[in-house]
Protein backbone atom coordinates (compact mmCIF):
# COMPACT_ATOMS: atom_id res chain seq x y z
CA UNK A 1 0.00 0.00 0.00
CA UNK A 2 1.36 3.50 -1.08
CA UNK A 3 1.82 5.61 1.66
CA UNK A 4 -0.37 8.41 0.64
CA UNK A 5 -3.08 6.09 0.65
CA UNK A 6 -2.00 5.10 4.63
CA UNK A 7 -2.51 9.07 5.60
CA UNK A 8 -6.35 9.49 6.15
CA UNK A 9 -5.84 13.45 6.13
CA UNK A 10 -8.34 16.02 5.80
CA UNK A 11 -7.49 20.06 6.15
CA UNK A 12 -9.56 22.67 8.51
CA UNK A 13 -11.48 24.78 6.33
CA UNK A 14 -11.00 27.63 9.30
CA UNK A 15 -7.29 26.88 10.52
CA UNK A 16 -5.80 25.49 7.89
CA UNK A 17 -4.68 22.69 10.24
CA UNK A 18 -4.42 19.04 8.70
CA UNK A 19 -5.99 16.75 11.05
CA UNK A 20 -6.86 12.44 11.14
CA UNK A 21 -10.53 12.41 10.07
CA UNK A 22 -12.09 10.76 12.97
CA UNK A 23 -9.83 11.64 15.46
CA UNK A 24 -11.11 15.51 15.77
CA UNK A 25 -13.97 16.54 14.11
CA UNK A 26 -13.85 20.02 14.93
CA UNK A 27 -12.04 22.90 13.53
CA UNK A 28 -9.14 23.68 15.97
CA UNK A 29 -8.03 27.03 16.40
CA UNK A 30 -4.59 27.82 18.83
CA UNK A 31 -6.95 28.76 21.62
CA UNK A 32 -8.97 25.48 21.81
CA UNK A 33 -5.52 23.46 21.64
CA UNK A 34 -4.43 25.80 24.78
CA UNK A 35 -7.91 25.00 26.49
CA UNK A 36 -7.42 21.05 25.65
CA UNK A 37 -3.74 21.00 27.08
CA UNK A 38 -4.41 22.87 29.73
CA UNK A 39 -7.75 21.12 31.05
CA UNK A 40 -5.38 17.75 30.43
CA UNK A 41 -2.93 18.69 32.56
CA UNK A 42 -4.68 20.01 35.23
CA UNK A 43 -7.27 16.83 35.37
CA UNK A 44 -3.92 14.27 35.42
CA UNK A 45 -2.84 16.44 38.53
CA UNK A 46 -6.26 15.79 40.61
CA UNK A 47 -7.41 19.12 40.34
CA UNK A 48 -11.04 20.49 39.46
CA UNK A 49 -11.35 21.54 35.68
CA UNK A 50 -11.83 25.13 35.91
CA UNK A 51 -12.21 27.69 33.04
CA UNK A 52 -9.66 29.39 31.15
CA UNK A 53 -9.62 32.83 30.05
CA UNK A 54 -7.12 33.84 26.81
CA UNK A 55 -5.03 36.96 28.25
CA UNK A 56 -2.68 38.90 26.01
CA UNK A 57 -0.48 40.61 28.83
CA UNK A 58 2.80 39.34 29.89
CA UNK A 59 4.11 36.19 31.41
CA UNK A 60 3.76 37.20 35.03
CA UNK A 61 0.15 37.39 35.20
CA UNK A 62 -2.11 36.65 38.08
CA UNK A 63 -5.02 34.34 38.66
CA UNK A 64 -8.17 35.81 37.49
CA UNK A 65 -10.25 33.99 40.56
CA UNK A 66 -10.25 30.17 41.88
CA UNK A 67 -10.06 27.83 39.16
CA UNK A 68 -9.38 30.01 36.78
CA UNK A 69 -6.24 30.85 35.19
CA UNK A 70 -4.74 33.48 32.34
CA UNK A 71 -2.83 32.43 29.04
CA UNK A 72 0.19 34.77 28.43
CA UNK A 73 0.93 35.86 24.59
CA UNK A 74 3.66 33.60 24.98
CA UNK A 75 1.92 30.67 25.83
CA UNK A 76 -0.49 31.53 22.36
CA UNK A 77 2.47 31.83 20.53
CA UNK A 78 3.81 28.34 21.42
CA UNK A 79 0.04 27.06 20.49
CA UNK A 80 0.12 28.49 17.31
CA UNK A 81 4.02 27.31 16.29
CA UNK A 82 3.24 23.98 17.60
CA UNK A 83 -0.25 24.39 15.02
CA UNK A 84 2.58 25.38 12.57
CA UNK A 85 4.48 22.60 12.86
CA UNK A 86 2.07 19.76 12.80
CA UNK A 87 0.81 21.36 9.51
CA UNK A 88 4.11 22.25 7.70
CA UNK A 89 4.55 18.22 8.70
CA UNK A 90 2.35 16.66 7.58
CA UNK A 91 1.60 19.18 4.12
CA UNK A 92 5.52 18.17 3.04
CA UNK A 93 5.02 14.40 3.76
CA UNK A 94 1.88 14.32 1.36
CA UNK A 95 2.81 16.78 -1.04
CA UNK A 96 6.34 14.57 -1.51
CA UNK A 97 4.43 11.40 -1.88
CA UNK A 98 2.78 13.42 -4.91
CA UNK A 99 5.18 14.77 -6.57
CA UNK A 100 6.74 11.19 -6.58
CA UNK A 101 3.70 9.54 -7.84
CA UNK A 102 3.32 12.09 -10.35
CA UNK A 103 7.18 11.52 -11.72
CA UNK A 104 6.63 8.00 -11.56
CA UNK A 105 3.10 8.28 -13.87
CA UNK A 106 5.66 10.58 -16.43
CA UNK A 107 8.15 7.76 -16.67
CA UNK A 108 6.03 5.64 -17.48
CA UNK A 109 4.37 7.27 -19.78
CA UNK A 110 7.39 8.43 -21.86
CA UNK A 111 8.44 4.29 -22.08
CA UNK A 112 4.95 3.80 -23.13
CA UNK A 113 5.74 6.41 -26.13
CA UNK A 114 9.27 5.30 -27.40
CA UNK A 115 7.55 1.75 -27.34
CA UNK A 116 10.28 0.01 -25.04
CA UNK A 117 10.40 -3.71 -24.14
CA UNK A 118 10.13 -5.05 -21.12
CA UNK A 119 14.39 -5.08 -20.74
CA UNK A 120 14.53 -1.72 -21.62
CA UNK A 121 11.88 -0.51 -18.89
CA UNK A 122 13.76 -2.66 -16.26
CA UNK A 123 16.50 -0.74 -16.92
CA UNK A 124 14.90 2.66 -17.01
CA UNK A 125 13.25 1.81 -13.88
CA UNK A 126 16.07 0.95 -12.16
CA UNK A 127 18.11 4.03 -13.14
CA UNK A 128 15.35 6.23 -12.03
CA UNK A 129 15.72 4.58 -8.84
CA UNK A 130 19.04 5.67 -8.08
CA UNK A 131 17.94 9.04 -9.38
CA UNK A 132 15.31 8.95 -6.54
CA UNK A 133 17.20 7.62 -4.02
CA UNK A 134 20.42 10.39 -4.86
CA UNK A 135 16.98 12.52 -4.06
CA UNK A 136 16.04 11.72 -0.90
CA UNK A 137 19.60 12.18 0.34
CA UNK A 138 20.06 15.08 -0.99
CA UNK A 139 16.68 16.42 0.58
CA UNK A 140 18.82 15.98 4.41
CA UNK A 141 21.90 18.06 3.41
CA UNK A 142 21.83 21.78 4.48
CA UNK A 143 21.38 23.99 1.15
CA UNK A 144 22.90 27.91 2.00
CA UNK A 145 23.87 30.78 0.35
CA UNK A 146 27.39 29.78 0.73
CA UNK A 147 26.94 26.89 -1.68
CA UNK A 148 26.33 29.90 -4.24
CA UNK A 149 28.73 32.07 -5.70
CA UNK A 150 27.75 35.64 -6.19
CA UNK A 151 27.88 37.25 -9.22
CA UNK A 152 25.91 40.53 -9.89
CA UNK A 153 23.19 42.27 -8.36
CA UNK A 154 20.17 42.23 -10.91
CA UNK A 155 17.42 44.15 -9.31
CA UNK A 156 16.90 45.80 -5.68
CA UNK A 157 13.98 46.36 -4.01
CA UNK A 158 12.99 48.31 -0.55
CA UNK A 159 13.44 44.90 1.57
CA UNK A 160 15.62 43.13 -0.68
CA UNK A 161 17.72 42.05 -3.87
CA UNK A 162 17.70 39.83 -6.52
CA UNK A 163 21.62 38.47 -7.57
CA UNK A 164 22.49 36.48 -10.19
CA UNK A 165 24.51 33.62 -8.60
CA UNK A 166 26.47 30.04 -9.79
CA UNK A 167 25.62 27.15 -7.66
CA UNK A 168 29.11 25.84 -7.18
CA UNK A 169 28.66 22.04 -7.44
CA UNK A 170 26.90 21.65 -10.51
CA UNK A 171 27.90 25.88 -12.15
CA UNK A 172 24.20 26.56 -12.83
CA UNK A 173 23.16 29.80 -12.91
CA UNK A 174 20.25 30.94 -11.22
CA UNK A 175 18.31 34.38 -10.22
CA UNK A 176 18.41 34.25 -6.54
CA UNK A 177 15.92 36.21 -4.49
CA UNK A 178 17.06 37.71 -0.95
CA UNK A 179 14.33 38.96 1.63
CA UNK A 180 14.97 40.58 4.92
CA UNK A 181 13.53 38.94 7.43
CA UNK A 182 12.93 41.99 9.79
CA UNK A 183 11.31 44.00 7.41
CA UNK A 184 8.84 41.64 6.00
CA UNK A 185 7.96 41.21 10.32
CA UNK A 186 7.91 45.07 10.13
CA UNK A 187 5.87 45.36 7.38
CA UNK A 188 3.38 42.35 8.71
CA UNK A 189 4.39 40.54 4.98
CA UNK A 190 5.06 36.97 6.32
CA UNK A 191 1.51 36.01 5.05
CA UNK A 192 2.37 37.91 1.11
CA UNK A 193 5.85 36.18 1.59
CA UNK A 194 4.68 32.84 2.11
CA UNK A 195 1.97 33.30 -0.60
CA UNK A 196 5.24 33.81 -3.09
CA UNK A 197 6.96 30.44 -1.60
CA UNK A 198 4.03 28.18 -1.48
CA UNK A 199 2.96 28.95 -5.50
CA UNK A 200 6.18 28.57 -6.95
CA UNK A 201 6.50 25.33 -5.12
CA UNK A 202 3.39 23.74 -6.35
CA UNK A 203 4.15 25.52 -9.66
CA UNK A 204 5.54 23.61 -12.26
CA UNK A 205 4.44 25.42 -15.73
CA UNK A 206 6.54 27.00 -18.67
CA UNK A 207 4.37 29.97 -17.77
CA UNK A 208 5.51 30.70 -14.18
CA UNK A 209 8.72 31.57 -13.27
CA UNK A 210 10.29 28.21 -11.72
CA UNK A 211 12.03 27.81 -8.70
CA UNK A 212 14.58 25.51 -7.42
CA UNK A 213 15.41 26.45 -3.92
CA UNK A 214 14.00 27.88 -1.19
CA UNK A 215 15.78 28.57 2.03
CA UNK A 216 16.53 30.82 5.46
CA UNK A 217 19.16 32.25 7.94
CA UNK A 218 18.91 34.58 10.77
CA UNK A 219 18.59 37.14 9.04
CA UNK A 220 17.44 36.21 5.36
CA UNK A 221 14.64 34.81 3.14
CA UNK A 222 16.24 33.35 0.26
CA UNK A 223 14.18 32.01 -3.02
CA UNK A 224 16.84 30.62 -5.89
CA UNK A 225 14.90 30.71 -8.98
CA UNK A 226 15.34 30.26 -12.86
CA UNK A 227 17.57 33.12 -14.66
CA UNK A 228 15.40 34.29 -17.34
CA UNK A 229 18.14 36.68 -19.18
CA UNK A 230 15.47 38.51 -21.38
CA UNK A 231 15.12 40.43 -18.38
CA UNK A 232 10.82 41.87 -18.16
CA UNK A 233 8.36 43.46 -20.28
CA UNK A 234 9.02 47.28 -18.59
CA UNK A 235 12.87 47.19 -20.02
CA UNK A 236 11.49 46.32 -23.51
CA UNK A 237 8.62 48.52 -23.23
CA UNK A 238 11.64 51.55 -22.29
CA UNK A 239 13.85 50.66 -25.36
CA UNK A 240 10.97 49.83 -27.90
CA UNK A 241 8.80 53.05 -26.90
CA UNK A 242 5.61 51.50 -27.96
CA UNK A 243 4.53 47.83 -29.86
CA UNK A 244 3.02 47.07 -33.05
CA UNK A 245 -0.39 45.45 -32.89
CA UNK A 246 1.09 42.12 -34.01
CA UNK A 247 3.93 42.63 -31.52
CA UNK A 248 1.18 43.64 -28.74
CA UNK A 249 -1.25 40.53 -29.74
CA UNK A 250 1.71 38.41 -28.92
CA UNK A 251 2.35 39.45 -25.47
CA UNK A 252 -1.27 39.91 -24.42
CA UNK A 253 -1.79 36.42 -25.97
CA UNK A 254 0.61 34.80 -23.72
CA UNK A 255 0.29 36.87 -20.57
CA UNK A 256 -3.62 36.10 -20.58
CA UNK A 257 -2.64 32.08 -21.09
CA UNK A 258 -0.03 33.08 -17.94
CA UNK A 259 -2.78 34.60 -15.66
CA UNK A 260 -4.97 32.27 -16.48
CA UNK A 261 -3.15 29.57 -15.01
CA UNK A 262 -2.80 31.18 -11.61
CA UNK A 263 -6.19 31.75 -11.38
CA UNK A 264 -7.14 28.18 -12.20
CA UNK A 265 -4.98 27.44 -9.09
CA UNK A 266 -7.31 29.60 -7.21
CA UNK A 267 -4.86 32.53 -6.72
CA UNK A 268 -5.56 36.09 -7.43
CA UNK A 269 -2.23 37.82 -8.82
CA UNK A 270 -3.62 41.54 -8.07
CA UNK A 271 0.24 43.36 -8.72
CA UNK A 272 0.31 42.12 -12.88
CA UNK A 273 2.27 44.95 -14.42
CA UNK A 274 5.30 44.95 -16.79
CA UNK A 275 7.93 44.63 -14.11
CA UNK A 276 6.25 41.42 -13.43
CA UNK A 277 6.16 39.49 -16.70
CA UNK A 278 9.52 38.10 -17.45
CA UNK A 279 11.24 37.35 -20.40
CA UNK A 280 12.88 34.02 -21.14
CA UNK A 281 16.16 33.19 -23.69
CA UNK A 282 13.64 32.92 -26.94
CA UNK A 283 11.83 36.24 -25.45
CA UNK A 284 8.64 34.66 -24.11
CA UNK A 285 6.59 35.59 -21.09
CA UNK A 286 7.04 34.19 -17.53
CA UNK A 287 4.77 35.36 -14.92
CA UNK A 288 6.43 36.67 -11.30
CA UNK A 289 5.96 38.40 -8.29
CA UNK A 290 2.97 36.05 -6.68
CA UNK A 291 1.44 37.37 -3.42
CA UNK A 292 5.23 39.31 -2.37
CA UNK A 293 4.25 42.73 -4.17
CA UNK A 294 0.71 42.91 -2.75
CA UNK A 295 -0.16 45.30 -0.08
CA UNK A 296 3.63 45.49 0.38
CA UNK A 297 3.91 49.05 -1.53
CA UNK A 298 2.27 52.06 0.26
CA UNK A 299 1.00 52.44 -3.05
CA UNK A 300 -0.92 49.39 -2.93
CA UNK A 301 -2.90 50.36 0.03
CA UNK A 302 -6.38 52.75 0.63
CA UNK A 303 -5.43 54.22 3.56
CA UNK A 304 -2.33 55.78 1.34
CA UNK A 305 -4.67 58.03 -0.36
CA UNK A 306 -6.67 58.75 2.71
CA UNK A 307 -7.52 62.42 3.35
CA UNK A 308 -7.08 63.67 -0.24
CA UNK A 309 -9.37 66.11 -1.53
CA UNK A 310 -11.64 65.01 -4.53
CA UNK A 311 -10.26 66.70 -7.87
CA UNK A 312 -11.97 68.56 -10.24
CA UNK A 313 -12.24 65.92 -13.14
CA UNK A 314 -11.38 68.61 -15.63
CA UNK A 315 -8.30 68.95 -13.76
CA UNK A 316 -7.28 65.37 -14.11
CA UNK A 317 -7.68 65.29 -18.12
CA UNK A 318 -4.27 67.36 -18.25
CA UNK A 319 -3.61 68.58 -21.86
CA UNK A 320 0.55 67.27 -21.82
CA UNK A 321 1.49 66.14 -25.21
CA UNK A 322 1.42 62.11 -25.85
CA UNK A 323 5.49 62.40 -26.15
CA UNK A 324 6.16 64.82 -23.31
CA UNK A 325 4.56 62.61 -20.96
CA UNK A 326 5.78 59.31 -22.47
CA UNK A 327 9.79 60.68 -21.88
CA UNK A 328 8.77 61.68 -18.53
CA UNK A 329 7.15 58.52 -17.52
CA UNK A 330 10.13 56.60 -19.14
CA UNK A 331 12.43 58.90 -17.14
CA UNK A 332 10.82 57.80 -13.40
CA UNK A 333 9.49 54.41 -14.01
CA UNK A 334 12.28 52.37 -13.23
CA UNK A 335 12.73 54.58 -10.18
CA UNK A 336 9.19 54.17 -9.00
CA UNK A 337 9.63 50.53 -9.29
CA UNK A 338 12.56 50.59 -6.86
CA UNK A 339 10.96 52.84 -4.53
CA UNK A 340 8.70 51.98 -1.29
CA UNK A 341 5.86 53.47 -2.43
CA UNK A 342 5.42 52.28 -6.27
CA UNK A 343 3.07 52.83 -8.42
CA UNK A 344 -0.97 52.35 -8.62
CA UNK A 345 -0.84 52.91 -12.62
CA UNK A 346 -2.09 49.39 -13.03
CA UNK A 347 -4.13 48.99 -10.00
CA UNK A 348 -7.72 48.25 -10.54
CA UNK A 349 -10.37 50.53 -8.94
CA UNK A 350 -12.06 47.72 -6.43
CA UNK A 351 -9.06 46.42 -5.04
CA UNK A 352 -8.12 50.17 -3.74
CA UNK A 353 -11.75 50.63 -2.56
CA UNK A 354 -11.33 47.03 -1.14
CA UNK A 355 -15.39 46.18 -2.63
CA UNK A 356 -15.65 42.77 -2.96
CA UNK A 357 -12.58 42.38 -5.61
CA UNK A 358 -12.05 38.81 -7.57
CA UNK A 359 -10.10 37.59 -10.19
CA UNK A 360 -11.29 39.88 -13.02
CA UNK A 361 -9.37 42.60 -11.10
CA UNK A 362 -5.87 41.25 -12.83
CA UNK A 363 -8.03 41.66 -16.47
CA UNK A 364 -7.99 45.83 -15.86
CA UNK A 365 -4.27 45.78 -14.80
CA UNK A 366 -3.58 44.14 -18.16
CA UNK A 367 -5.80 46.30 -20.26
CA UNK A 368 -3.62 49.54 -18.52
CA UNK A 369 -0.40 47.32 -20.18
CA UNK A 370 -1.77 47.04 -23.68
CA UNK A 371 -2.97 50.81 -23.75
CA UNK A 372 1.16 51.70 -22.72
CA UNK A 373 2.13 48.97 -25.31
CA UNK A 374 -0.05 50.50 -28.08
CA UNK A 375 0.45 54.59 -27.05
CA UNK A 376 3.67 54.39 -25.00
CA UNK A 377 2.72 55.47 -21.16
CA UNK A 378 -0.39 53.96 -18.76
CA UNK A 379 -3.63 55.45 -19.38
CA UNK A 380 -3.67 57.29 -15.60
CA UNK A 381 -0.14 58.00 -15.05
CA UNK A 382 0.65 61.41 -13.52
CA UNK A 383 3.67 63.19 -11.38
CA UNK A 384 2.49 61.54 -7.98
CA UNK A 385 1.07 58.32 -6.98
CA UNK A 386 -1.68 60.35 -5.24
CA UNK A 387 -2.83 62.16 -8.84
CA UNK A 388 -2.62 58.43 -10.26
CA UNK A 389 -5.26 57.03 -7.69
CA UNK A 390 -7.39 60.16 -8.59
CA UNK A 391 -7.17 59.52 -12.09
CA UNK A 392 -8.20 55.65 -12.20
CA UNK A 393 -11.09 56.41 -9.61
CA UNK A 394 -12.35 58.42 -12.34
CA UNK A 395 -11.75 56.27 -14.89
CA UNK A 396 -14.58 56.81 -16.75
CA UNK A 397 -13.49 60.29 -17.48
CA UNK A 398 -9.75 59.88 -17.53
CA UNK A 399 -9.24 56.88 -19.58
CA UNK A 400 -8.85 58.85 -22.95
CA UNK A 401 -7.36 57.38 -26.46
CA UNK A 402 -4.62 60.83 -27.58
CA UNK A 403 -5.95 61.08 -31.16
CA UNK A 404 -1.91 61.94 -32.01
CA UNK A 405 -1.44 57.85 -31.52
CA UNK A 406 -4.16 56.31 -33.44
CA UNK A 407 -4.90 52.94 -32.86
CA UNK A 408 -7.68 50.16 -34.85
CA UNK A 409 -11.19 50.23 -33.07
CA UNK A 410 -10.65 46.59 -32.31
CA UNK A 411 -7.63 47.66 -30.11
CA UNK A 412 -9.48 50.16 -28.54
CA UNK A 413 -12.53 47.86 -27.79
CA UNK A 414 -10.60 45.34 -26.20
CA UNK A 415 -8.75 48.13 -23.88
CA UNK A 416 -12.40 49.28 -23.38
CA UNK A 417 -13.56 45.64 -22.06
CA UNK A 418 -11.14 45.37 -19.43
CA UNK A 419 -10.96 48.59 -18.06
CA UNK A 420 -14.09 48.80 -17.32
CA UNK A 421 -16.97 48.02 -14.47
CA UNK A 422 -15.83 44.85 -12.72
CA UNK A 423 -19.40 43.34 -13.16
CA UNK A 424 -18.95 44.47 -17.32
CA UNK A 425 -15.24 43.36 -17.37
CA UNK A 426 -14.18 40.86 -19.72
CA UNK A 427 -12.85 37.76 -18.43
CA UNK A 428 -15.65 38.27 -15.32
CA UNK A 429 -16.56 34.61 -15.56
CA UNK A 430 -14.60 32.11 -13.77
CA UNK A 431 -14.84 29.10 -15.68
CA UNK A 432 -12.59 30.13 -18.61
CA UNK A 433 -11.12 32.19 -20.55
CA UNK A 434 -12.93 31.37 -24.02
CA UNK A 435 -14.86 35.22 -23.91
CA UNK A 436 -11.31 37.02 -24.26
CA UNK A 437 -10.09 34.21 -26.63
CA UNK A 438 -12.43 35.07 -28.89
CA UNK A 439 -12.16 38.46 -29.10
CA UNK A 440 -11.92 39.92 -32.86
CA UNK A 441 -8.59 40.96 -31.69
CA UNK A 442 -6.61 37.42 -31.03
CA UNK A 443 -8.15 36.32 -34.44
CA UNK A 444 -5.63 33.91 -35.89
CA UNK A 445 -3.80 33.04 -32.37
CA UNK A 446 -2.58 29.84 -32.48
CA UNK A 447 -3.57 29.62 -28.25
CA UNK A 448 -2.27 26.16 -28.01
CA UNK A 449 1.30 26.53 -29.55
CA UNK A 450 2.01 30.12 -28.71
CA UNK A 451 5.10 29.34 -27.02
CA UNK A 452 6.77 27.06 -29.59
CA UNK A 453 6.63 30.09 -32.32
CA UNK A 454 9.06 33.06 -32.05
CA UNK A 455 8.96 35.90 -30.60
CA UNK A 456 7.46 38.77 -31.46
CA UNK A 457 10.62 40.82 -30.31
CA UNK A 458 13.63 38.52 -30.88
CA UNK A 459 15.81 38.51 -27.51
CA UNK A 460 19.40 38.21 -28.01
CA UNK A 461 21.29 36.30 -25.04
CA UNK A 462 25.21 36.33 -25.41
CA UNK A 463 25.86 33.45 -22.49
CA UNK A 464 24.17 32.18 -19.73
CA UNK A 465 25.26 34.69 -17.13
CA UNK A 466 24.13 37.82 -20.03
CA UNK A 467 22.54 40.31 -17.98
CA UNK A 468 22.60 43.47 -20.77
CA UNK A 469 18.82 43.04 -20.26
CA UNK A 470 18.82 44.37 -16.72
CA UNK A 471 19.98 47.56 -14.81
CA UNK A 472 23.54 47.68 -13.59
CA UNK A 473 24.27 48.59 -9.92
CA UNK A 474 28.00 49.26 -10.19
CA UNK A 475 30.31 49.38 -7.02
CA UNK A 476 27.88 46.93 -5.25
CA UNK A 477 29.84 44.60 -2.55
CA UNK A 478 28.88 40.94 -3.96
CA UNK A 479 30.56 39.38 -1.20
CA UNK A 480 27.88 37.72 1.28
CA UNK A 481 27.74 39.89 4.88
CA UNK A 482 28.45 37.89 8.02
CA UNK A 483 25.45 36.04 9.69
CA UNK A 484 24.67 37.39 13.03
CA UNK A 485 24.77 34.61 15.94
CA UNK A 486 21.13 35.61 17.18
CA UNK A 487 18.08 36.33 15.31
CA UNK A 488 16.98 39.69 14.31
CA UNK A 489 13.20 39.20 14.73
CA UNK A 490 13.11 38.79 18.37
CA UNK A 491 12.35 35.03 18.35
CA UNK A 492 9.94 34.88 15.59
CA UNK A 493 11.32 32.94 13.56
CA UNK A 494 8.91 30.50 13.80
CA UNK A 495 6.56 31.60 11.55
CA UNK A 496 8.72 31.23 8.45
CA UNK A 497 8.44 27.49 9.34
CA UNK A 498 8.73 24.91 6.66
CA UNK A 499 10.04 27.73 4.13
CA UNK A 500 12.91 25.35 3.01
CA UNK A 501 12.17 23.43 -0.53
CA UNK A 502 14.32 21.94 -3.30
CA UNK A 503 12.91 20.92 -6.49
CA UNK A 504 13.66 17.33 -7.96
CA UNK A 505 15.12 18.74 -10.95
CA UNK A 506 17.78 21.40 -9.55
CA UNK A 507 18.76 18.15 -6.95
CA UNK A 508 19.41 15.83 -9.43
CA UNK A 509 21.03 17.74 -11.80
CA UNK A 510 24.30 16.69 -9.37
CA UNK A 511 26.21 13.20 -10.51
CA UNK A 512 23.10 11.87 -12.09
CA UNK A 513 21.76 14.14 -14.51
CA UNK A 514 22.21 12.29 -17.37
CA UNK A 515 20.19 9.56 -16.20
CA UNK A 516 17.35 9.53 -18.33
CA UNK A 517 13.71 9.99 -16.42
Amino acid sequence: MSLGSNLDMERSSNSGLLIKKGSIKENIKPEQWAKKFRSNKRSKGGQSKGSIKIHSGSEDLPRMATGSVAISRTTMDKVAKTKVTIEAYYTTLIAHTRERRERVKQLEEAMEREGLDDKDKETRRALYALRETEFLRLKRTRIGREDFESLKVIGRGAFGEVRLVQKKDTGHVYAMKILRKKEMLAKEQVAHVRAERDILAESDNPWITKMYYSFQDQTCLYLVMEFLPGGDLMTLLIRKDTFTEAQTQFYMAESILAINFIHSLGFIHRDIKPDNLLLDARGHIKLSDFGLCTGLKKAHRTEFYRGITPANVAELCDPIGTKQKAMTWKRNRRQMAYSTVGTPDYIAPEVFTQSGYEKSCDWWSLGVIMFEMLIGYPPFCSETPQETYRKVMNWRETLVFPVEMPITNTSKNLILSFCTDADRRLGRHQQSIDDIQTHPFFRGVDWEHTRDRPAAIPIEVKSIDDTSNFDDFPDVDLSWNAIPEKSETNNKDWVFLNYTFKRFEGLTQRGLKNLPL
